[in-house]
């Protein structure tokens, strides 16, 4: 099939090419409106309790749940004339958008409740409101609103916080750090390119691949949002994905096809043997890619499932342009691949001496991993040794939804959340609200319940129609407003506590131990946080599972083995396990805080190791495909004997160690680039992600595998009778009299 792809390329690669770019400008036009069909939200689904709770409040009690905050400070006191004056402004305002009710403010609450309102000091005040709307309506809605009411002028300043305000920062801040990171990241890929790849003309290649696999990814990605929701937060992977797997791709491809050049081969046989052998593996690589992405459709928030269409879309569209597009491309390049050549003039600038071939017997690789097969056993259990003490953190792994606490200090949302958890009594931002939806009782029940809710520890109170106690003793009178005789009561427990950290968790289960009038919902963020990652984390077996059993029969078809697909798993697994304990280490624990410039919370956010091993798995595995492809190669030239084997091992890795460990630093360089947003959670995330891959192309690929492979000897090579049956039926095999004459083993590496 590539065979017949690859010669139908050269025959026509002009039309080819036309082709291809009507349509990168036709998907690129149905994608240019994508960005405003996609929605900001789809971290939660409608059957988790905390959210049926909060629209059972919306629709029974609206304004009951306060989710936006509006800070209000006087230098003076929060009692001056102008503190009430620019209150009283923000408060009409507030009324006048549909989409708010349930106002409330320091001036104007009831003199025994206004208390809670007011900071320590006297010079803050808070007012309060609820803006309806779900996840993705909620952060677009409190930003308008924000536009309009925060002042920070005049002497009395206003700033917006809490959960909508929180939310609508985040996504803010996430849009302009991309933009800056892909200002940043885009020049630096663009020379590492040229430098890696040797020539501009080469170098030029993947940007046009990558160019091609995002206009075609975002076109589809359109077509989606016309019959699904679609995160914006997945216009990201499209970029990003797209030109680091264009990069990946390219560079195996054109490798290959320098080689068959060096080799004595014309222009049309390098490119037929490229596509037959190089872009075999593409393909491979390509399909454990997009499986690895596909398990994120078993999650059911559609948060994740746009991640799976975005991924796959882009690795199908980068797929395609690397076994079509490029060798079509390859050919009207012919031999000018090395036109533009960087590294020449650089090593005269530099008065380097100039840069020698060399065979691949004499390269670093061959000699490392040659050292590393003398010592195979050794090597093995020092490198795991290491691994595992760098995994160790991940067992002791908590997990939260984000908060202020993931923006810059500078972003208002946050300031308002430092302000709230540190010079008020009581977090506002953070109070559990406890629905009732069948209650039909008396004063009598709701004030018994609400007695015992005030005396879990850290409560300072807790407000029902019946009254508000505190510490068990009745404060206050109740507000009638919180029951309803047709639609039940609800009750609202304040708290000291981080939501998000243990003992928030352990608050929230001690609150809905307590012994309720009738079927009790819980809403607020710690509740909404349980029931979040107990949501995720009921489908994680099921996405491991399915990531496991197709890469296992997948590799299967590609070498033969059984012994090398677990081998490669096991090795995935242990490289991801390094890495998300190191992430546990830097950003739940916040060493390196201060470096990194965040605020360590006691937690990660759940989605993003999700994704990190979505991507960085199936990067791993696009690395191992490479890697096996060229060992395989090795294996069935060579004697099937140990020797062959370890010989098989260390020319695969000498004529692939240096593409490998390339495309790795260069897509190291785009998460980098993610990497440096304000947003601590794009932070993990980018810094991830890049660890995971050069880890992956360093140790594992330079250290553990080899020595595994030798341990293992011909073994590698085993399987069954019965599978190798079928692997001599469905699996992987090169079809000779589809090629033109192959030459010699090549005695060059790649340029």
């Amino acid at each position: 099939m590539l065979t017949r792809i690859a010669r139908i390329a050269v025959g026509r690669p002009r039309l080819i090419v036309a082709v291809a770019l009507l349509l990168m400008i036709l998907c690129g036009a149905i994608g240019a409106t994508v960005h405003s069909n996609m929605k900001s939200g789809g971290f939660v689904t409608e059957d988790l309790d905390s959210v049926r709770a909060s629209q059972y409040l919306s629709e029974h009690f609206p304004g009951s749940e306060p989710n936006y905050v509006l800070l209000v400070t006087d230098p003076v006191s929060v009692d001056s004339p102008d503190a009430r004056a620019a209150a009283d402004a923000a408060v009409a305002a507030l009324r006048t958008y549909p989409e708010v009710s349930g106002v409330q403010s320091y001036w104007t609450s009831r003199p025994d409740l206004k208390q809670a309102l007011r900071s320590k000091d006297g010079n803050r005040a808070l007012i309060l409101a609820s803006i309806e709307g779900d996840d993705a309506e909620l952060p677009d809605r409190a930003g308008k609103i924000t536009e309009t009411l925060a002042d920070n002028e005049g002497p009395v300043t206003i700033e917006a916080g809490g959960l909508a305000a929180t939310f609508s920062d985040i996504n803010t801040q996430i849009s302009k750090d991309l933009i800056l990171a892909e200002a940043i990241a885009i020049p630096i890929t663009g020379l590492l390119l040229a430098l890696v790849f040797g020539s501009l003309v080469a170098a030029a290649l993947p940007v046009v691949i990558g160019l091609f696999a995002i206009a075609a990814a975002l076109g589809i990605l359109r077509v989606l949002t016309a019959v699904t929701d679609v995160s914006i937060f997945a216009l990201n992977m499209t970029t990003a994905l797209g030109l680091a797997l264009a990069i990946d791709y390219s560079l195996f491809i054109v490798s290959r096809y320098r080689e068959e050049l060096t080799g004595g081969s014309t222009p049309t046989e390098a490119v037929i043997r490229s596509i037959r052998t190089a872009g075999r593996t593409v393909v491979y690589s390509a399909l454990v890619v997009a499986l690895s992405l596909s398990a994120l459709l078993v999650f059911p928030q559609y948060f994740f499932k746009s991640f799976a269409y975005a991924g796959i879309a882009v690795v199908a569209a980068a797929t395609a342009a690397a076994v079509i597009v490029l060798p079509a491309l390859l050919m009207l390049v012919g031999h000018r691949i090395d036109a533009g050549d960087l590294r020449t003039p650089l090593r005269k600038l530099f008065r380097l001496a100039p840069r020698e071939e060399k065979q691949p017997r004499q390269t670093f690789w061959y000699r490392l991993v040659t050292a590393v097969m003398k010592r195979p056993l050794p090597i093995a259990l020092a490198t795991t040794a290491f691994l595992l003490l760098l995994g160790s953190p991940f067992l002791s792994v908590q997990f939260g939804y984000p908060d202020d606490r993931s923006l810059p200090t500078e972003v208002a949302s946050r300031e308002v959340g430092d302000v709230l958890r540190t010079e008020f009594d009581a977090d506002m931002a953070s109070s559990a609200t406890i629905v009732l939806r069948e209650f039909r009782g008396g004063p009598a029940e709701l004030d018994a319940y609400a007695r015992e809710l005030s005396k879990v520890p850290d409560v300072p109170a807790v407000l029902s129609s019946a009254a508000v106690y505190r510490n068990g003793l009745r404060v206050a009178a109740g507000v009638p407003e919180m029951s309803d005789p047709s639609a039940g009561a609800y009750l609202s427990v304040a708290t000291r506590l981080d939501p998000y950290s243990d003992a928030g968790r352990d608050q929230l289960d001690t609150i809905r131990a307590v012994p309720a009038p009738t079927d009790a919902l819980v809403t607020g963020p710690a509740a909404l946080n349980q029931d979040s990652v107990e949501a995720i984390t009921g489908k994680l077996p099921l996405a491991g599972a399915l990531i496991a059993i197709t890469t296992l029969v997948l590799l299967f078809l590609f070498t033969g083995s059984v012994v090398l697909p677990v081998k490669a798993l096991v090795l995935n697994i242990l490289s991801l396990a390094a890495t998300f304990g190191a992430m546990v280490w830097i950003f739940q624990d916040g060493h390196l805080s201060g470096l990194l410039g965040f605020q360590a919370t006691g937690t990660l956010n759940l989605a993003m190791p999700i994704l990190m091993f979505s991507l960085a798995f199936g990067a791993s595995m696009d690395y191992e495909v490479f890697l096996l492809s060229r060992i395989r190669e090795e294996w069935l030239a060579g004697p099937k004997t140990t020797e062959g084997n370890t010989e098989a091992v260390a020319m695969g890795v000498a004529r692939t160690g240096r593409i490998f460990t390339a495309a790795a630093l260069l897509m190291s360089i785009v998460f980098l680039g993610v990497a440096t947003s304000g947003v601590s959670m794009m932070k993990l995330f980018g810094l991830g992600c890049a660890l995971a891959v050069i880890s992956d192309a360093t140790v594992i690929r330079g250290l553990l595998a080899p020595a595994l492979m030798r341990m293992m000897g011909t073994w590698n090579w085993w399987a069954p009778k019965p599978l190798a049956k079928l692997h001599n039926r469905f699996g992987l095999h090169e079809a000779d009299d589809d090629l033109p004459a192959a030459h010699p083993t090549l005695e060059k590496t790649s340029a």
